[in-house]
């Protein structure tokens, strides 16, 4: 139940601000919210993270990225089965990461981009643009990455701790 009202949530609050953006501002226009850190800045992204790909066209880029999205998802659903009762931080890392891939992939199938939108900057260096799906995917990887890696699974379940990550 925690891994679908993550998802749920992640997709409504993704969503939800792109309209917002998209409502708000023209294409290209930005508002600094912390002048030389932050700005709202709408943009459009037809690659994936950090624009990789952005200037390819055709179809098969559409078809690469809802594979792997579907692939992703597929992979998601896996790991919860496996890890769910290992620690409840698995759920939350996953819902994240899962709630996150569905909002890009409602843009990709819906506009055939995504849409960004934060901006973080100092001076003329900015970071790719990125919008709150991006943020929770990098959130549950962190998350996903610091159980397996720091957190006692084992603990409380009278079984060895293995040394080894999953």
């Amino acid at each position: 139940m925690l891994l679908v009202s993550l998802i749920f949530l992640v997709v409504f609050l993704d969503q939800a601000s792109k309209l917002w953006i998209v409502g708000n501002f023209a294409l290209y226009e930005s508002l600094p919210v912390v002048p030389g850190l932050f700005s709202l800045t709408y943009l459009t992204n037809t690659g994936a993270a950090f624009g990789l790909l952005a200037g390819d066209h055709g179809v098969w880029r559409q078809v690469f990225f809802t594979g792997v999205a579907v692939v992703a998802l597929a992979a998601i659903v896996f790991l919860y089965r496996k890890l769910r009762t290992v620690s409840v931080w698995y759920g939350v890392a996953l819902g994240l990461i899962a709630g996150g891939a569905i909002g890009n992939l409602i843009d990709r199938l819906r506009l055939g981009s995504v849409i960004d939108f934060l901006d973080v900057y100092v001076g003329v260096h900015h970071w790719p643009a990125f919008n709150l799906a991006d943020s929770a995917i990098t959130v549950g990887v962190a998350i996903f990455l610091f159980v397996n890696f720091f957190v006692d699974k084992t603990a409380g379940t009278g079984q060895q701790t293995s040394q080894k990550p999953i």
